[in-house]
């Protein structure tokens, strides 16, 4: 738990300057689809999600409008669950795919959705701003061979290093 927290602190201190002009948040976004649960297919590994396998992302409106988010994974070497909780909100236009998320407030870092499946929301491509963070998200614990080429070339092209991504086991 302490793991997910501070590396979700060090995130938000990456993460506050403005996110890299190439990685544009997808337009036509719908909350209410996106809300419900994903799993994480692929990660760029970092400190608050090292070892950590099962990963999955909660994401449910709450009464004020704002994005409560449930991050949880299993820790194998520790033999349990890590849990870390946090707030979203709009960075802006309410139709864009660009949120803040905070950790621990006041401090947001970026939440920026490059990709999403427009027809089922079934998956997406998130960074934290900057080429440092890379999420591929599914709604199901898989995903088809061809879709997740195509978000690695989509990864690649906006300057991800895709050959550190870590496919952590579900």
């Amino acid at each position: 738990m302490f793991a997910l927290c501070a590396g979700a602190c060090l995130l938000l201190l990456c993460a506050c300057s403005a996110p890299d002009s190439k990685l544009a948040p997808v337009n036509d976004f719908e909350l209410s689809r996106y809300l419900g649960t994903w799993h994480e297919i692929a990660r760029l590994d970092n400190s608050f999600e090292k070892g950590l396998s099962k990963v999955t992302a909660e994401y449910a409106l709450r009464p004020d409008g704002k994005v409560a988010v449930a991050n949880k994974g299993f820790n194998a070497k520790k033999q349990k669950w890590e849990t870390a909780t946090a707030v979203a909100k709009f960075a802006g236009d309410s139709r864009t795919g660009a949120l803040k998320v905070s950790f621990f407030r006041p401090f947001y870092g970026h939440y920026l959705i490059l990709e999403l499946d427009r027809e089922n929301y079934s998956y997406a491509l998130v960074s934290g701003g900057n080429t440092g963070y890379l999420w591929i998200l599914s709604r199901s614990k898989t995903l088809d061979p061809k879709t997740l080429g195509q978000l690695l070339a989509k990864a690649n092209a906006l300057g991800f290093d895709t050959a550190k991504l870590v496919f952590p086991e579900q």
